[in-house]
């Protein structure tokens, strides 16, 4: 039996980095919180936690004084920076410097509408701790789009200007702005009000092809992900269409026998929010389902 890890799969450079971060800081302090999961990943989030890494929520981030936070990669909106500000909070800030360079291109995109009457939309997953930081820079006014259900939202008799979040795909984004134009051109409304901004990271983005190629290549998928992770559903979905003998795990305890059943080839692969420890731990107990 063979047994491949796909090398392109793993941490993207903005999650690295926050866990780069929270060790740095654990190695330093003897405590230190992060608001929200730093990763969409439990097994990494318990990890984190055996080194010390305190997980809170934001009306759990609200009481908090004179203590050390750190903000993981999907970025916060500016309250959450006044509220350290006020509580005397030190902010660890390991924003995705993707994700904080479309925080300020929303803003200054929000300035802009508010002086003809516009509307900023969102396409992304709603409630997505990302999503809740680009909203947070429309002072909450921004409209969020998860799918083409979602469009009667906008109105399209004023200006529109569309951003994605990140880890969206490319082909959901062209779908949703595509459809945005034969409603308003239906509608005799003037198209050159519609202003999109493809803000995919490419990073996430290209793993697509590749991912393609991987699922193909191999007579079974075993996809490692959290269950959280909008980025493993999404990825998920790339392997399956290209190979179904695709299976979704979270961990080792989800392997099932049965799967590897004249099959020869196996390829193991995840999400830019599955850390490589993790597949090598899957890859170690497919071995040993066999011995």
């Amino acid at each position: 039996m063979l047994i491949e890890i796909d090398k392109g799969s793993g941490f993207c450079f903005g999650v690295v980095y926050a866990i780069q971060k929270a060790e740095e800081e654990l190695e330093n302090t003897e405590k230190l919180y992060c608001l929200g999961d730093i990763v969409h990943n439990n097994a990494e989030v318990a990890r984190l936690k055996s080194k010390g890494l305190i997980t809170i929520n934001h009306d759990e981030f609200r009481k908090l004084k004179n203590c050390r936070v750190l903000l993981r990669a999907h970025g916060e909106p500016s309250e959450t920076y006044k509220i350290a500000l006020e509580n005397n909070i030190t902010l660890i800030d390991a924003s995705c410097p993707v994700v904080l360079k479309l925080q300020n291109r929303i803003k200054i995109g929000y300035d802009v509408t508010q002086k003809k009457d516009g509307q900023i939309i969102i396409y992304g997953k709603k409630g997505h701790a990302e999503v809740n930081g680009l909203i947070g820079q429309t002072n909450n006014k921004g409209i969020v789009i998860s799918d083409l259900n979602d469009l009667d939202k906008i109105d399209y008799a004023k200006p529109i200007t569309i951003f994605s979040q990140t880890t969206k795909s490319i082909k959901g984004y062209a779908e949703i702005v595509e459809e945005i134009k034969k409603r308003m051109h239906s509608e005799n409304n003037d198209i050159s009000n519609l202003i999109s901004y493809d803000t995919i990271c490419r990073q996430v983005s290209n793993r697509n092809i590749e991912l393609q190629k991987f699922a193909k290549k191999h007579k079974l998928i075993i996809f490692v992900s959290g269950k959280k992770s909008s980025n493993g559903k999404m990825l998920y979905e790339v392997c399956k269409a290209k190979n179904k003998n695709t299976y979704f795990v979270t961990n080792s305890s989800d392997l099932k026998k049965e799967w590897f059943e004249n099959k020869e080839s196996i390829g193991i692969c995840g999400a830019t929010s599955t850390p490589r420890w993790l597949m090598e731990k899957i890859n170690n107990e497919v071995f040993n389902l066999f011995k």
